[in-house]
């Protein structure tokens, strides 16, 4: 049992190591344009069709919260979370938005289509074909998460994280959504 741990603990270090390398480059256009989205500002506007055929958008003031949620078929971690996204969406998904979006642009769209039907994600996919939306983003590692409140504004924004403080967070978000109904 040890000995598998310390395989996927291996696996995970060598897939961040290439994560870091391939996006090097983003880092550096980050840090020296700062264009970044920023916690308490509007997430970037956007609209693509999902795999559901809908055209999703972002940008604005929305009916639900959303989680954006940015992944690749190679990413171990973004395999790793990839049944416990689907989990909290068919548990939640009737008090908030989800929206994978495959970074097609380092990964393939064949690919991406067996993880998506290998883990039955039923939340809209979204596929990054030319990395535009990853470049609008800015994120430095996959998976990345952005937290977006129902005015359009980025609440919190993460990488790969355990479900429990995934499912908390989605709680917190959907929490602050009643508090926000009833006070009105």
């Amino acid at each position: 049992m040890k000995r598998n741990w310390m395989i996927v603990a291996i696996a995970i270090v060598l897939a961040c190591a290439v994560i870091y390398y391939q996006m090097e480059k983003r880092e550096a256009r980050v840090a020296a344009d700062g264009s970044a989205p920023l916690l308490g500002y509007a997430a970037p506007s956007f609209e693509m069709t999902g795999t559901d055929g809908a055209t999703h958008r972002v940008g604005g003031a929305r009916e639900k919260p959303l989680l954006l949620n940015f992944w690749a078929s190679w990413c171990i971690p973004c395999q790793v979370e990839a049944p416990d996204l689907q989990e909290l969406y068919e548990a939640y998904g009737d008090r908030f938005d989800l929206y994978g979006v495959n970074v097609t642009s380092m990964d393939t769209r064949k690919n991406a289509m067996a993880m998506v039907e290998e883990y039955g994600f039923t939340f809209p996919v979204l596929f990054d074909e030319d990395g535009a939306l990853a470049d609008t983003y800015q994120f430095i590692s996959i998976p990345t998460s952005f937290l977006i409140d129902r005015n359009g504004t980025i609440v919190d924004v993460f990488n790969f994280t355990h479900r429990e403080e995934l499912e908390s967070k989605i709680r917190d978000m959907i929490s602050n959504v009643a508090l926000d109904t009833n006070t009105r």
